[in-house]
């Protein structure tokens, strides 16, 4: 090989290399010392979902979603507080994500392959266990999602809604018009208004928007579920130890319920000789560090935020909601967390 040739590959694999880290310079974020320089997390949230996140006249935010991202504040900064909450439609709820408007997406969107691998993002572990479901008038006398042949139904474009729909109607031999808006105030409205006879999104939607319409009382939610909707919060792919923090943020919700750590006695688990409970509060190991926090990290979102089971009762239950699967799975539903060991 002569060494002009030789001198040409050598710069060829260099060219790749260099390639390669400007790549992964492009979408190593880190995060997490970005989020501690600006001093806030930013969380991108539904623009108004009763229960899950909804803003009142002074901009104050409340719901499941929220506190969640509140719990991740608490576990970095200590401070629940420590929180800039950004509404995003739902056609624009991932780009903005990806554009790093915002470092975390807690809101209702659901877990899928295409969602994962097609956006390059991460859904780090199942926050809400939903399923589609529909909403129409009490007047239509209409008790299951079989009976539903010819309806007309109102539903939001950019949303896993409107594939189910088609998979339904279709596997079950029944025709239906759909008719579909971009925003869901417009879908909210266009059913309040009568252009259609059927309201389809997810359950927990379905249980929220009912009661912002102008008689509530005269809706039904049929009992069926069509679908699989794992809601999930939502990170950049390629910055592991910030999905890391917000995977075992929830995690650490839900192991913290399952061992009956509360925020009105977080007090005596610091003083608590059992094992998981000291590993959970961190009086034991160093599994805050692992992640790049404090020893106390979980016991701060606990104090602040509170268990899993506290998040969902002053926010989803007040909606009237089943738990259902989102129950322990010691108490007959589906959350389950791994064990912080």
């Amino acid at each position: 090989m002569s060494f002009r040739k030789g001198l040409l590959i050598g710069l060829g694999v260099a060219a790749v290399v260099a390639a390669a880290a400007v790549t992964y310079e492009r979408y190593d974020t880190k995060t997490l010392k970005r989020t501690i320089r600006r001093d806030a997390v930013l969380c991108g949230v539904n623009k108004g979902l009763p229960g899950f996140s909804t803003p009142d006249e002074k901009g104050n935010w409340t719901g499941f979603d929220v506190d969640f991202c509140r719990a991740v504040a608490a576990a970095i900064f200590n401070d629940p507080n420590k929180v800039k909450f950004v509404p995003l439609d739902a056609n624009e709820r991932f780009k903005e994500l990806q554009s790093r408007k915002v470092d975390i997406l807690s809101r209702n969107s659901t877990w899928s392959m295409s969602r994962e691998a097609g956006y390059e993002l991460y859904f780090p572990a199942v926050a809400y266990y939903d399923g589609e479901g529909f909403m129409v008038p009490s007047s239509r006398k209409i008790e299951t999602a079989l009976e539903l042949d010819g309806s007309k139904v109102c539903v939001q474009a950019g949303t896993t809604t409107l594939l189910n729909l088609a998979d339904y109607f279709r596997a079950n031999n029944m025709k239906y018009q759909e008719v579909k808006f971009p925003k869901l105030d417009e879908v909210v409205a266009a059913y309040n208004s009568g252009q259609c006879d059927t309201f389809s999104a997810d359950a927990s939607q379905l249980y929220a928007l009912r009661q912002t319409l102008a008689k509530p009382g005269d809706h039904v939610i049929l009992p069926d579920l069509i679908s699989k909707e794992p809601l999930a919060p939502v990170v950049r792919q390629r910055d592991d130890e910030w999905m890391m923090i917000v995977k075992w943020s929830l995690y650490a919700m839900i192991n913290a319920e399952e061992l009956g750590v509360t925020s009105a006695n977080i007090d005596e688990a610091l003083k608590s000789k059992k094992p998981d409970v000291m590993r959970l509060v961190g009086t034991e190991g160093a599994y805050g560090e692992e992640l790049g926090l404090s020893k106390d990290w979980a016991a701060r979102i606990i104090r602040h935020v509170g268990n899993y089971g506290e998040v969902y009762d002053r926010n989803v239950g007040k909606l009237g909601i089943p738990r259902g699967l989102n129950q322990l799975w010691s108490a007959g539903g589906i959350q389950y967390a791994p064990p912080i060991r």
